[in-house]
């Protein structure tokens, strides 16, 4: 039989720093849930737990919509660091 890999359990970051509000202007914070292409990442890979991860998948709607995020990346243009261009 094939042995189960063992994956390193990954705490919440925002429970570690004690953050109650996630706003959608820091981008800074927001960047870890969010992959090249701007697709927010999942719980299993960030570690989030359940509530901060709706606090975060709600404020990085909330900046799509008010144009600080793109909706979606062009897959011919992938930028390196495509933060680099936000405030």
């Amino acid at each position: 039989m094939a042995e189960r890999r063992k994956f390193k359990k990954r705490f919440c970051k925002y429970c570690e720093l004690k953050i109650d509000i996630i706003d959608y202007k820091d981008l800074g914070v927001l960047k870890y849930s969010l992959s090249e292409r701007f697709k927010i990442m999942p719980r299993r890979l960030t570690g989030n737990c359940k509530r901060h991860q709706e606090l975060v998948t709600i404020a990085i709607k909330r900046a799509r919509q008010t144009a600080l995020i793109p909706y979606i990346v062009d897959r011919k243009n992938v930028v390196e660091n495509p933060f680099e261009n936000v405030r």
